[in-house]
């Protein structure tokens, strides 16, 4: 049976009991006697040698392991914890006078601070405007301000505004991202590196098998979910669907790009890539799984397309705002569970029926619609709609 670990209150009155039985006949725990002082301070010391015995238990096992000694029990299936990754957008343009330059590693910025800076020179053009790369500038990881590495708050979408924070003569202050910025990420939690190590550990590399290609996956930063489909457009080809929900929580964790292959990709008697390039999150994907993948495979990373499912729930007319906000929250947290772009399962509604039943509040309600199961479709994720309580 488990060890049952004596609370701060049963060790004083362990050791206290055991000095009034050493010294029968005198009253040795008066309020402020040495033995009654000294007593409760080994009970205090004792009780922090079972907290440590307790510590070293959770790190000697890698279910419990936490921060470098979960690290070290994922290395043994070389398995790190993803850094925190830069945002990068490709073409960011600025108006100005032709002829003037645009050096690398100008300091830019968002308009809420985030900072960013070029990666290639650049000089205006003739028609009076100038492209470069931007890079985002990690913010330093501090136990206060910045943790976790906030890599992923570079990301944002196409047509943000993007400043000099210096003035250059000859060029306007603001120009205009032409693509997403994308590919920023924040250092792995425990619980993500955990999953990933465990995932490894129950499953051996098997030469390209379906978990091998999760594995690589998941080991990009960012990316918390994947599915792959053998053979997804064509024998040959190995079709890898992902989500990045914390990364690209701003777009519901859908992956802001084109789907593709990566631009290393290489077949025999060819000059360039067998497919289409990714961009964005996609060729971030591609590109490195590209090092990983059976050198004939033809690999594709793809978003999965939102299937938007609305529900109507009848019953619960009169439910109060925080109790419609748990119930879209019970919700989401089966889809997320659940739902897969890979065609050939289910989201079973007895699921979604089960989890809004233990939301305190919610009792006699139906869901009409959907009137069954939510079938997964090939390439599509399903996510919630909009609820409605007629």
């Amino acid at each position: 049976m488990p060890f049952s670990r004596p609370t701060l209150s049963d060790l004083r009155a362990q050791v206290l009991a055991d000095i009034k039985a050493g010294l029968p006949g005198t009253d040795s725990l008066l309020r402020f006697s040495n033995l009654n002082v000294l007593g409760t301070s080994n009970a205090g010391l004792g009780h922090l040698h079972f907290s440590y015995l307790d510590y070293i238990a959770l790190q000697a096992t890698p279910y419990t392991a936490t921060d470098e000694y979960l690290e070290a029990w994922a290395a043994l299936k070389d398995v790190f914890r993803e850094e925190a990754t830069a945002a990068t957008c490709p073409t960011v343009t600025w108006q100005g006078q032709p002829g003037v330059d645009l050096p690398a590693g100008t300091p830019l910025s968002r308009g809420d601070g985030y900072a960013y800076k070029t990666t290639a020179d650049a000089v205006v053009g003739v028609g009076g405007s100038v492209t470069a790369p931007i890079e985002a500038v990690l913010p330093p990881i501090d136990p206060v301000n910045n943790p976790t590495g906030k890599g992923a708050l570079g990301n944002a979408p196409s047509g943000t505004s993007i400043t000099l924070q210096s003035p250059i003569a000859g060029i306007q202050s603001t120009g205009i991202a032409g693509a997403p910025i994308t590919g920023g990420a924040d250092v792995e939690t425990n619980d993500s590196l955990r999953s990933r190590m465990l995932f490894a550990y129950q499953n051996p590399p098997a030469g390209g098998s379906a978990s091998d290609y999760l594995g690589w996956v998941l080991g990009v930063p960012g990316v918390t979910r994947a599915w792959c489909a053998p053979s997804g457009f064509g024998v040959g080809t190995v079709v890898v669907y992902f989500m990045l929900d914390q990364a690209e929580s701003a777009h519901g964790g859908f992956p802001q790009g084109s789907d593709g292959v990566s631009q290393y990709d290489q077949g025999p008697g060819t000059t360039g890539p067998r497919g289409t390039v990714a961009t964005g999150d996609q060729l971030t994907v591609a590109n490195a799984l590209i090092t990983q993948q059976p050198v004939t495979a033809l690999v594709w990373a793809c978003a999965p397309a939102a299937n938007v499912i609305p529900f109507t729930i009848t019953g619960l007319t009169t439910a109060s705002a925080a109790t419609k906000a748990a119930i879209a929250s019970a919700i989401d947290a089966v889809l997320l569970a659940q739902g897969s772009p890979i065609a050939g399962s289910l989201v079973d509604l007895s699921s979604i029926n089960a989890a809004i039943a233990a939301i305190s509040g919610t009792a006699g309600f139906v869901i009409t619609s959907p009137a069954g199961n939510i079938a997964n479709l090939t390439g599509k994720l399903p996510t919630r709609g909009a609820v409605t309580y007629p």
